[in-house]
């Protein structure tokens, strides 16, 4: 048996008329535990082959991931890379089986654009999210920090003409917060001039106020995307393992118990 992540390309669905494609990353030693991927670019750049690096760190912990891709702004307008983000993740959940995973232990982590949709499909979905981890995440498009970069008027080229309130937020993820949010891993950098690092410290205050867990890493001076820099890479690599570990793949029914 080769001791390698194995990687392969598959069709997860259709999106807008055309194939969705992800990246499945095999490990060598799987331990019947998976996520997602969903990388990052303002929602207007990035393909799914951003997140390798994770694919691989993950997969040699013994974590199936499937890196996904999803409709760019440039394409189509919202909801539309959030449509597709949900049928990656169903496909991931009705493959689970014959992939050697279990369904209550199917994870999902985004970073920037990418964590902004993992926080929103685990607090969207219909099916069982097991836990979510994002990045310097955006989390409220009527905060404080979205409305200094310009928000609603600046929603436009994601959202269309309709910037309702109503309509930002329900694309911020901290609308969804309630007991029953899976465990939730944050990670952000405090000189981030993308997204304002209390954009995480806020929604963490807000999942342990409504009674769910969430754990938050605020590196000190460090900037938007930060793990690009390999040592801060592995770093929040094992840091992800470490939480996959202690919150799905310790837990008999995917959820902290």
């Amino acid at each position: 048996m080769s001791d390698r992540v194995e990687v392969e390309t598959l069709k997860v669905g259709q999106g807008g008329g055309r194939d969705l494609l992800a990246d499945l990353y095999r490990p060598p030693n799987p331990n019947g535990s998976g996520v997602l991927l969903i990388y990052g670019g303002a929602f207007v750049e990035g393909d799914r082959r951003q997140l390798a690096g994770y694919g691989i760190a993950l997969g040699r912990a013994g974590y199936t991931s499937l890196a996904c891709e999803y409709r760019l702004a440039g394409e189509a307008l919202w909801p539309a890379g959030l449509d597709d983000v949900h049928t990656a993740f169903g496909f991931f959940h009705a493959e689970a089986k014959s992939l050697g995973l279990a369904t209550s232990k199917l994870a999902v982590s985004g970073n920037s654009a990418g964590g902004c949709l993992s926080l929103l499909l685990a607090g969207t979905s219909a099916l069982r999210v097991a836990a979510s981890i994002a990045f310097y995440a955006p989390v409220d498009f009527l905060g404080a920090d979205a409305r200094s970069k310009g928000s609603p008027q600046s929603m436009k080229y994601l959202l269309g003409d309709d910037v309702s309130e109503e309509r930002l937020r329900s694309i911020s993820p901290i609308s969804y917060v309630g007991p029953n949010f899976p465990p939730t891993l944050l990670l952000t950098g405090n000189r981030d001039a993308r997204v304002d690092w209390k954009e995480s410290v806020r929604m963490c205050e807000s999942l342990t106020g409504a009674g769910s867990h969430c754990e938050l890493h605020v590196f000190d001076g460090l900037e938007h995307a930060f793990d690009g820099a390999p040592e801060y890479g592995r770093l929040s690599a094992a840091l992800m393992t470490r939480f996959l570990d202690s919150h799905v793949l310790a837990s008999p029914s995917g959820i902290l118990s």
